[in-house]
């Protein structure tokens, strides 16, 4: 076969996998356990970074958010089977940057491969993600072409690939959709905030202190899981989060 085509084939193959590529950092984290040390034995520092790990997941979260709020039906999925594409996005997130999901899912999964604060887990990651999401990137891209042809050339000759250039900026062709938001985005952010859980409780396990869980995650976990249920059974049961043509 073909290098190309066997680029693209196996890049359809991985699309369909893709929500289990976090398994690997998880996988990652296990084995690293044995490295895990509060930062220069200061549990101070060690909640400051717990913090900043947050926030880098939260930032990934947000790139999504702004996504998914502005993005038409059949378009910026969470299709597995196969490509999806009605429309080629090109104003708001997709002017600065071409694969602004992927560029959200990076930050959301790194703030947990951060988090044991061992420089090499990130480079893994990193690597990791270059070379799992290079050929998914890739077969989306050779769909894209052969859909929208001359269209999908020069919008992709201007955009970048995964560094925003924030020069480019486009307003969303459609108006902000506080509901599409949440229909799209509200089982990855609750899989973050319980990983990011799960993390700390078992590196503090490993630590020898026992399951003992802060009154910080008892609310934000508490919270999450009640939004969680909540929009779940909006999302199944009713149709108040969908929005016509979203």
């Amino acid at each position: 076969m073909p290098l190309i085509e066997e680029l693209e084939t196996s890049g359809k193959w991985l699309f369909r996998w893709r929500s289990y590529f976090p398994l690997l950092m998880v996988l990652l984290m296990l084995a690293s356990l044995g490295y895990y040390r509060y930062p220069y034995e200061s549990v101070a520092l060690h909640r400051l970074w717990e913090l900043f790990c947050v926030l880098v997941g939260l930032f990934g979260v947000a790139i999504r958010g702004i996504t998914a709020a502005y993005v038409p039906h059949k378009t910026s999925g969470r299709n597995t089977k196969r490509q999806i594409a009605e429309s080629l996005n090109t104003t708001g997130m997709y002017s600065i940057v071409r694969n602004p999901l992927y560029l959200g899912n990076f930050f959301m999964v790194l703030s947990i491969g951060l988090y044991l604060h061992l420089w090499w887990i990130p480079v893994i990651y990193l690597l990791a993600f270059i070379l799992y999401y290079e050929r998914i990137v890739f077969a989306e891209e050779m769909y894209l072409r052969q859909h929208f042809g001359e269209e999908y050339m020069t919008w992709a000759s201007r955009t970048p690939a995964f560094l925003p250039k924030l020069s480019q900026w486009q307003s969303p062709a459609l108006p902000f959709s506080f509901r599409a938001l949440l229909r799209r985005e509200y089982q990855g952010s609750f899989g973050l905030i319980l990983s990011l859980f799960l993390t700390d409780e078992l590196t503090e396990l490993y630590l020898g202190h026992g399951w003992r869980v802060d009154v910080m995650w008892v609310w934000i976990v508490g919270l999450a899981t009640v939004l969680y249920v909540i929009l779940r059974i909006l999302h199944k049961k009713t149709d108040l989060l969908r929005v016509k043509g979203r």
